[in-house]
């Protein structure tokens, strides 16, 4: 009983402590240093990530219920070139192996993510729970922790099961807050002896706007103006129940942590001398992160929110603000329910003023009156939107640190996509984008951040939503037209690896070194890769060989 009020007060004085930690953030401060050379905080913990619906497969196997991103991807032109995560990775069979992976990379922990339709295939935990997907898990779980490798789990990766959203219009009705906290309660009773680290959801805002807004995600709809603001609603206070659920029901048996996982681009005002610009600037991320951090960790949506969208709804003539309120119990029940914050973070942004007429409709995008721009200059090694700004990385860290009173943060999602039609093995850009990086992100603990670990995206090429496989974020190479999936290893598995043994970067001659014996590893790789080829085009038999290694992908 004493351990249990003691923990209760930890939390009551760390969130006494946030509250008051809080400053201003100096949008005129120049962070951009030269690299660093040092090491990361002792128990510092590397990891690489994945999610269900992007690496499992195995869509209707083993009792495992439909998701929204199942029949999403299954109807024609959502999806590049129409491609599904039916089977993508095999994850579902080959977790042994990738854990092996996992195991030969020296990672400290793994980010996954739980299927809720494969342990709740209507979705209702009323109706019928999936033993075989608990036993799946469980084995996930198990393996991963005999192998000394700690799971972090998140419990909504986008795969809502596509009962909910037919019955109920998914993140668009209230109910789901239930229905989402039974789930997790389940979740929490079957694994939480051996998960200390839960992740409520992965990246809110993709949910809302690309779900809600533009469609190009699943459930696909487009409700412009409202869908999002909605969705999000329901989705914050969906994580709360689920944090206040764990507080009272299983922490002190289970002494776990629960956070949600955030993505953000930075946002960096074109002119850092000009009050509109640094307005934007600040407009741009309170839209994007603080639309979801600022409730869960002051309790109610950011001011500037609340006016922008109050202020267009009004001109548009409707009779209350489109974003919804949040009633002052709510507020409360919200306020401090994050014992850790995911970060996601891919790319930057410079941001200017722009007026949006309230003539031209309901918009997210236009509620912001902002411009997004990109410096020709920028490296742009991966997906069309992904650009290389690493100084952006130790800004947004930086401004977590001043908004939110420094609260622990786990860095969940950050990594690099191919740009080339061609599969290099040796990707001398991903070992540049995670050495730069990184390296930002130990600045930022000099800074004075409070980072704890660093989860690299992703483990594995994996199913890239809405881009279907054209997109590889993985460290290593899946044949996705092997009916075996075989894994290959790319250069910067070695690189990273180098990075986690080393825990940062000590001294600028071995640092140097890792590029050049990385690529050493896997130039004789893409030989035998493009040599495979050959032999495979050419119709030869010899022991399976042709299979081994890819070279080209056909996009």
């Amino acid at each position: 009983m004493l351990r249990w009020c003691l923990l209760r007060l930890y939390h009551i004085v760390t969130l006494v402590l946030c509250i008051s930690a809080r400053e201003d953030f100096d949008w005129t401060k120049s962070e951009r240093t030269a690299f660093f050379y040092g090491t990361f905080p002792t128990g510092f913990t590397w990891g690489a990530g994945s999610s269900a619906y992007q690496t499992e497969g195995a869509w209707n196997v083993d009792g495992k219920g439909m998701s929204i991103w199942d029949a999403f991807s299954h109807k024609k032109g959502k999806i590049f070139q129409n491609e599904t995560g039916d089977s993508s990775c095999d994850g579902f069979y080959k977790f042994k192996e990738d854990i092996n992976l996992m195991k030969e990379m020296k990672l400290n922990h793994y980010r996954f993510s739980i299927s809720w339709p494969r342990i709740l295939p209507s979705g209702l935990k009323g109706e019928s729970i999936n033993e075989k997907g608990i036993k799946y898990y469980n084995g996930l779980i198990n393996m991963l922790l005999e192998n000394k490798i700690t799971p972090i789990v998140t419990l909504y990766h986008w795969d809502l099961p596509q009962v909910l959203q037919e019955k109920y219009g998914g993140w668009q009705n209230i109910s789901m807050v239930n229905y989402f906290n039974d789930f997790a309660n389940l979740c929490f009773e079957r694994f939480g002896s051996r998960v200390k680290y839960w992740i409520t959801f992965n990246n809110p805002w993709s949910i809302a706007v690309e779900g809600y807004e533009t469609g190009e995600h699943a459930p696909g709809l487009k409700m412009k103006g409202t869908g999002a603001y909605r969705a999000a609603h329901h989705i914050i206070k969906a994580h709360a129940k689920v944090w206040h659920t764990y507080d009272t029901g299983w922490r002190s048996k289970q002494k776990g942590l629960v956070g949600i996982s955030l993505t953000a681009d930075w946002g960096e005002p074109v002119d850092t001398s000009n009050q509109r610009d640094i307005e934007a600037a600040e407009r741009y991320i309170q839209f994007y992160l603080g639309w979801f951090a600022t409730p869960i960790f002051n309790g109610d949506y950011p001011q500037v929110m609340k006016d922008y969208i109050g202020r267009k709804s009004g001109q548009q003539g409707l009779g209350a603000s489109r974003l919804p309120v949040f009633s002052a119990q709510e507020k409360s029940y919200i306020k401090g329910t994050c014992d850790f914050l995911g970060l996601g973070h891919f790319t930057t942004r410079y941001v200017t003023q722009k007026n949006y007429p309230s003539s031209i409709g309901d918009s997210y995008l236009a509620d912001r009156d902002l411009a997004e721009l990109v410096d020709p200059k920028w490296p742009d090694p991966g997906s069309e939107w992904l650009y290389s700004v690493p100084w952006g990385f130790r800004r947004l860290l930086n401004f977590v640190k001043s908004q939110y009173g420094n609260p622990m943060i786990y860095v969940t999602e950050n990594g690099v996509s191919e740009k080339t039609l061609c599969t290099d093995l040796c990707d001398d850009w991903r070992m540049q984008y995670f050495k730069d990086y990184i390296n930002e992100m130990l600045k930022a603990i000099k800074d004075g951040v409070n980072v704890k670990g660093y989860t690299a995206w992703s483990l594995l090429d994996n199913f890239e939503w809405d881009e279907g496989y054209s997109e590889r974020f993985g460290l290593y190479y899946v044949d996705f037209r092997n009916k075996n999936k075989p894994r290959y290893p790319k250069a910067s598995v070695q690189y990273y690896k180098r990075i986690i043994s080393s825990n940062g970067f000590p001294n600028q001659r071995e640092v140097e070194s890792w590029k050049r014996k990385s690529i050493e590893t896997c130039s004789s790789s893409n030989q035998l890769l493009a040599a495979a080829r050959r032999k495979s085009q050419g119709g030869q038999e010899h022991s399976g060989m042709q299979k081994t290694w890819p070279v080209h992908d056909e996009v």
